[in-house]
Parts: structure tokens; C-alpha cells; sequence
């Protein structure tokens, strides 16, 4: 049988679902140096969420009220960048972990994504946050591989489903306290969000005190016996090459394209189109007002009289970091693959869903049953590609996992803030709206952007919500996301195939 055969029969075996040990019993077998990398994370979401919750507000609010002032478009190719460098370094380096090191990787990780935050403070321009953005891109590209291999080297096939979704749970307990953070100080300042990022991400440097590497002796083991090392961007690409593994990663790149746009379009297209005051008003409607911990936990306004943008977003972050252990005791009752394709199917139906309403509590339901379907598919993807992995290149296998968050991503970051240039921008419909009312293209031109709407509103003599009501109703705002929800259901339809095939494989390989 030649080399590819067995690394083919290898991949198919490996990833055959193994019963999982009960809810309490999974929970109980983990081990200490689990919950330390689970804290690590933890603390690595915080700040970097702190950041990417709310850099499209950041961007496209007004130079005049402390943002960048730049188009959704020019946001656009920032994260381009960003998402090439921050997915594809994992993949081509992701093997560095497993060589040389877990904890030298976090240590050298934590300090380029400290420089990052440092630089965005610095330097409020677009130049300063793209440069910012490629050093936290990089710097978080070194950090997911050896976080993730620590996870894998320290849990089995019996608890790994409640192993990844109690560390998925983790990574948004930071997900979830960081829009309470930074909408605080945003409101404060900007800067203060990028300060306070560079000193929570430094608390890493103290947990790593606490850190001790799961089959180390074992790692230097075979350094020591290697007589000549291959070039990890070969052995990368090599292991690539088996097509389990291959296909896997390229069918839920659907899931990850329509995913990011939760976080760079939904906020931009809740704070321009959707009324989050009768949230506010529905919960204290016999006329109270909130108090100061409802304030900060529902990332309010100053004037407790609507929800921000980041807060709604955060419904998601909030739910996986509170009832993700559960959904994992119950993905672990699936197979792998059904459960990833019941879950992508969720999360596309949740974003169709927003393209159809813009009334706030029908946003928080999708945005909850989105959060569901996250749930159920993400920590079983990272989970099945996990057992995937051969001994000794678990963190290789799991810097794969960032491939397709590389095509994903990288279209959703070029594709999605144009799109909603093109028909969502509520600053472009303005002055298309402006332009066909009268107002001569040079006085449309001059208005700062960011602006426009504020213009419209003096124009009309309307009240801003009916302005805003008239513009949503005489366009197609939600085409954007019937496009994003309609990708996702492909990726779930793909991932059903791919089941299809990975068990006639099985079958095979059985007989």
C-alpha cells in the first residue's frame, strides 16, 4: 500500500466518532493544564474582541466624534490583510508549536499582540490601525496553534467533545466581557480601548508562570532523534494533500464566510438600521430607568435610552460563554458531521433572517438562534479535526483549522463591506438621496464622511427615525444578508456530501 493510501486510511480511522463519557464524567476528567490554556484564552479574547467587536464602529464614526472616518469599503482592505495574515500564518507555521514549543510560541505571541494594541493607541489614523491590525493579525496567527495543540495533548477521544466545548465557552466569556469593556471606555475615549487591551493581554505573561507543556519529553524526543528536520512549509503542505482533510477544511469555509459578518457588517447595520431603544423601553416600560449594572452588562448608551451596537452583538458571546457546555453534551448525542451541518443550517437560516426585519428584539432572536447554530458546529469542527490529527502534529493539524477561516474570511472581509457600500451604507444612501432632491453634487461631496444622514435629517426637517425608516424601506438593505445566509446553507449542503462520502470511505476501509 503505498504512502498516500495509509496517510488516507490513517485520516478516515482517525476521524471515525467515538462515544463520549457522560456530561459530569467528561467535566471531571479534564486535566489542570487544560484549565490554564482555557484561562489563556480567556484572557486573549478579552482584549482581542475588545478591539474587533467594535472596530467597524471605530471606523466609519466621524473624525469629528473620535473615529476614523473612513467607508466601509476602506475598512474593508484592513481586514483583508488582516484575515490573510492572522488565518494563513497557522497554516504554513503552525507545525512551530509542535516543534519547538508550546510555551515559547504564547510567550512570543503574547508580546507582538501587546506592540499591536500599543500601536492603535499611538497612532488614531487609518495607516495606524491597519498597522496595528497586521501585528495583532500576526500576532494571534502564532498564538492559536500552540493553545489549541495544548488542548488536544491534554484531553481523549472520550471527553474531547465537552473538552472543546467548554473551551469554546471560555473563548467567549472574553468574547462576551469585552464590548462591556470597550463600549464603556469608547465612550470615554478610543484610545482607552487599546490601552486597556495592551494591559489585559499582558495578564497572559502571568499565566504562562502557570504553564506546563503536555508531552514535552516526548517533543524533544523526537527532535533529538530527528537526524534532519524537513521544512515545516513542505510537511504542512504534504499533510494538506490527503483529501479527508483537504475537503474538510474547504467545504466549511462557507460556515466561516458568513460567520465573520456578525462581526464586521452586523454592528455598522445595527447602528444605522436598527431601533434598539424599544429594547430598552419594552424591559422597563413602567417607565424606570435602567440602573448602572444593567447599563454596563447591556452595553447601553450613557443615557440608558438604547442598546449599542456591540451589546446586541454580544447576545451572542453571552449565550455560548453561559449554556456552550451544554450544547456540547448534546452535539456530543451526533454524529460530527450532523451536527456541523444542523448547526451551519441554523446560523444561514438566523442571517436570512436579519435581512428580512430590522426590528431590534427580531435581530436579538436571530442573533440567538445564530449562537445556537454556532454552538453546535464550530467546536465540532475544531474537535473532529482534532482526532484527525496524528500524534505529534496535533497543533500542525489545528493551524490547519485557520485555512479555511483564510478563504472565508478573506472573501467575507473584501466582499462584505462592499457589498454594503453598494446597497446598506445608510451615509451613501443619503447622499444618493440628497443628490436626487436637489442638492448639487460638490455641496454632497464636501459632507465629512459619516455625516451624510445628518445632513439628510436637516434637509428634510424629519424626525432622524422616520428619516431612517424611509431610506430603509426604499432600499434593498437587506439583500446583503440574504447573500451571506444563502453561502452558509451551501457550506451545511457541502458538509452533508462530505459525510455522505467520509462514511463510504469508512464502509470501505471496514471491509
Amino acid at each position: 500500500m503505498s504512502n498516500d493510501n495509509s496517510r488516507l486510511n490513517d485520516a478516515v480511522n482517525a476521524a471515525r466518532d467515538v462515544k463520549q463519557l457522560g456530561l459530569f464524567a467528561s467535566i471531571a476528567s479534564l486535566s489542570y493544564v487544560f484549565w490554564v490554556v482555557g484561562g489563556m484564552e480567556l484572557v486573549e479574547r478579552l482584549a482581542y474582541y475588545g478591539v474587533r467587536a467594535t472596530a467597524p464602529i471605530y471606523a466609519t464614526t466621524a473624525e469629528s466624534e473620535g473615529g476614523l472616518g473612513i467607508t466601509m469599503t476602506a475598512l474593508g482592505s484592513i481586514f483583508v490583510v488582516w484575515s490573510i495574515i492572522q488565518s494563513l500564518i497557522p497554516v504554513l507555521t503552525g507545525g512551530l508549536s509542535d516543534r519547538y514549543g508550546y510555551k515559547e510560541t504564547i510567550f512570543v505571541s503574547t508580546i507582538l499582540k501587546m506592540v499591536a494594541y500599543v500601536i492603535m493607541a499611538l497612532f488614531p489614523t487609518y495607516w495606524g490601525f491597519f498597522a496595528g491590525a497586521v501585528m495583532l493579525a500576526l500576532g494571534t496567527g502564532v498564538f492559536k496553534p500552540g493553545i489549541q495543540g495544548t488542548l488536544v495533548m491534554s484531553t481523549n477521544r472520550e471527553n474531547s467533545s465537552m473538552a472543546w466545548g467548554i473551551f469554546y465557552q471560555t473563548v467567549n466569556i472574553g468574547g462576551a466581557m469585552a464590548p462591556v469593556v470597550a463600549g464603556a471606555l469608547r465612550q470615554l475615549d478610543w484610545q482607552f480601548v487599546f490601552i486597556a487591551c495592551t494591559a489585559i493581554i499582558a495578564c497572559n505573561l502571568l499565566l504562562l508562570l502557570t504553564y506546563k507543556e503536555v508531552g514535552k519529553e516526548e517533543r524533544l524526543a523526537r527532535k533529538a532523534a530527528a537526524v534532519e528536520q524537513t521544512s515545516l512549509v513542505r510537511e504542512s503542505l504534504k499533510e494538506l494533500a490527503n483529501p479527508p482533510l483537504m475537503m474538510y477544511l474547504i467545504v466549511f469555509s462557507g460556515f466561516w464566510f458568513m460567520f465573520m459578518s456578525l462581526f464586521d457588517v452586523l454592528p455598522v447595520h445595527i447602528a444605522e438600521w436598527v431601533d434598539t431603544s424599544t429594547i430598552v423601553s419594552t424591559i422597563w416600560s413602567d417607565g424606570s430607568t435602567p440602573g448602572p449594572i444593567a447599563t454596563k452588562l447591556m452595553v447601553l448608551d450613557n443615557d440608558g435610552t438604547r442598546v449599542l451596537p456591540e451589546g446586541l452583538v454580544n447576545i451572542n458571546a453571552m449565550l455560548i460563554m453561559t449554556v456552550c457546555f451544554l450544547f456540547a453534551w448534546i452535539s456530543s448525542k451526533f454524529k460530527a458531521i450532523s451536527a456541523i451541518t444542523l448547526g451551519t443550517i441554523m446560523s444561514s437560516g438566523a442571517l436570512l433572517a436579519i435581512g428580512g426585519f430590522n426590528y431590534a428584539w427580531f435581530v436579538a432572536l436571530a442573533i440567538t438562534t445564530f449562537s445556537i447554530g454556532e454552538m453546535l458546529s464550530s467546536p465540532k469542527f475544531s474537535e473532529y479535526l482534532g482526532n484527525m490529527a496524528p500524534r505529534g502534529k496535533k497543533a500542525m493539524y489545528l493551524g490547519f483549522s485557520q485555512f479555511p477561516l483564510f478563504i472565508g474570511w478573506t472573501l467575507e472581509s473584501w466582499l462584505g463591506p462592499w457589498m454594503y457600500d453598494r446597497w446598506a451604507s445608510k451615509d451613501n444612501i443619503s447622499r444618493d438621496y440628497l443628490l436626487s432632491n436637489g442638492v448639487s453634487a460638490s455641496e454632497v461631496e464636501a459632507i465629512p464622511i459619516g455625516e451624510a444622514f445628518y445632513r439628510l435629517v436637516d434637509f428634510t426637517g424629519m424626525e432622524s427615525l422616520a428619516a431612517q425608516e424611509m431610506l430603509y424601506q426604499a432600499n434593498d438593505i437587506g439583500l446583503v444578508w440574504y447573500i451571506m445566509g444563502t453561502v452558509g446553507l451551501l457550506s451545511a449542503f457541502g458538509m452533508f456530501l462530505y459525510g455522505r462520502w467520509m462514511m463510504s470511505l469508512q464502509a470501505s476501509i471496514g471491509e
